[in-house]
């Protein structure tokens, strides 16, 4: 969306720079990316309600939904992670690329495209960033329940600047797979 900024006569010297407003952008990138749900029929212009669409993944069985880029080796390396260490099943997992999981996407109020982070997504709620990854812990074994709750306390915008560091460069520093292997 580009807005034009008009000042008052008094600051008519002012000037906003590209590279200012690029500095800008570089430091304050957003935490979600929302996407506008698709119309049901292109007459009826009704929206969709995502979490009424998606409803019947909780309907036989309530546990959360953790949400991964299926050819991300770094990912694919956290879902087995956390199925070793989930004894009791407590997780389900789904590739972001799945139909399935571009739809728990949209639910989560993200775009059905954006795979640049794992989402948790539970009955009721959905986390994303660093969020997720403190949740999924708090599903799996001794000690990470422990260390979660202790890193809670790092403010989120450190944490999720620790992980957008390493979301950005997965592939560059563990690579990618042909397809999901999960």
């Amino acid at each position: 969306m580009n807005m034009a900024f008009t000042a008052p006569a008094r600051f008519a010297g002012l000037t906003v720079t590209p590279s200012a407003h690029a500095r800008f952008r570089r430091q304050f990138t957003p935490f979600a990316t929302l996407s506008t749900p698709p119309t049901t029929s292109s007459s009826s212009r009704e929206t969709v309600d995502w979490v009424k669409a998606t409803a019947s993944f909780f309907e036989g069985d309530n546990r959360p939904i953790m949400l991964f880029d299926g050819v991300c080796n770094l990912c694919n390396g956290g879902v087995k992670f956390v199925r070793d260490n989930d004894g009791t099943r407590r997780i389900r997992y789904e590739a972001l690329q799945s139909e399935a999981g571009k739809n728990l996407l949209r639910r989560s109020g993200r775009a059905p495209d954006d795979i640049s982070s794992v989402v948790l997504v539970e009955k009721d709620r959905s986390y994303v960033k660093s969020e997720a990854v403190l949740k999924i812990m708090e599903y799996i074994n001794l000690p990470f329940p422990q260390l979660a709750f202790f890193l809670q306390f790092v403010p989120l915008f450190i944490r999720d600047f620790a992980y957008d560091n390493v979301a950005n460069n997965r592939y560059a520093l563990f690579g990618r797979s042909d397809s999901c292997e999960i």
